[in-house]
C-alpha cells in the first residue's frame, strides 16, 4: 500500500504517475483510488513479466507510457 502513498505524494507535487501491478491486486488498487493503474496478468512480484523477457517487459512499459499519455480521468485502470 505504500506505493499508493508515494504515487499520491508525487501527484500532489505535479509529477504524474502510473502504478503497475498484477491483476491479483485489482481490488486493492481500486480501493486505493490511485490516479492511473496498469494491471498485468503476470505472477505475483513480477508485474513486468519473467526475468530476461525483454519483449514482454517492453510491452508493459509502453502500455504504462500510453496510459500516462492517454488517461481520460483520474482513477483510470487499464489491463494488459
Amino acid at each position: 500500500m505504500s506505493v499508493g502513498h508515494v504515487a499520491r505524494s508525487f501527484e500532489q507535487e505535479g509529477i504524474p504517475t502510473v502504478v503497475i501491478a498484477v491483476k491479483a491486486f485489482e481490488n486493492r488498487m481500486r480501493s486505493m483510488a490511485l490516479p492511473r493503474v496498469l494491471l498485468t496478468h503476470e505472477l505475483l512480484g513480477r508485474p513486468f513479466g519473467r526475468p530476461f523477457d525483454s519483449e514482454r517487459q517492453t510491452e508493459v512499459l509502453e502500455a504504462a507510457l500510453d496510459l500516462l499519455e492517454d488517461a481520460t480521468a483520474n482513477g483510470d485502470i487499464w489491463e494488459i
